[in-house]
């Protein structure tokens, strides 16, 4: 539901809690697709938590489910509307980095300090052509 019709009020709706932007990240930036490396984040997400927030980004179409090889696994990966909070989440990363965080991610910071614009394109464009290959993968 709602709150206004303010846009910023409306993404907040969506991705304004702390857990759901830091899954879109883990996915985005470091490449984790399980369950498993989902609750190896440093931040401590509880299992439940994590659990339902799984669930609300797949309904929400920012996630999608593919399986994985063996035992009934499944894999998480960006749609395309998940993937067009990659400029939003290298601006909180540079923003982070500004006031206090730590560089965890070299690579990436590097990229963005280096021409923000070409390392978020390149970001879209992996995440984006992943997304159709898993697509593909979890309608066979």
């Amino acid at each position: 539901m709602k709150r206004s019709e303010c846009p910023i009020s409306n993404c907040l709706d969506f991705v304004g809690d702390k857990w759901s932007l830091l899954i879109i990240r883990d996915i985005a930036l470091d490449g984790k697709t399980t369950f498993g490396e989902f609750i190896e984040s440093g931040e401590g997400i509880a299992t439940n938590i994590l659990s339902s927030r799984l669930k609300q980004l797949e309904a929400e179409g920012f996630i999608a489910k593919y399986p994985l090889e063996g035992k009934n696994r499944t894999g998480y990966y960006l749609t395309k509307k998940g993937i067009e909070l990659v400029p939003i989440i290298a601006e909180m990363y540079l923003w982070g980095l500004k006031h206090g965080g730590s560089n965890t991610r070299k690579k990436f910071a590097s990229a963005l300090k280096r021409d923000k614009e070409s390392a978020i394109q390149e970001l879209t464009e992996e995440l984006l052509k992943n997304a159709k290959a898993l697509q593909k993968r979890s309608k066979k």
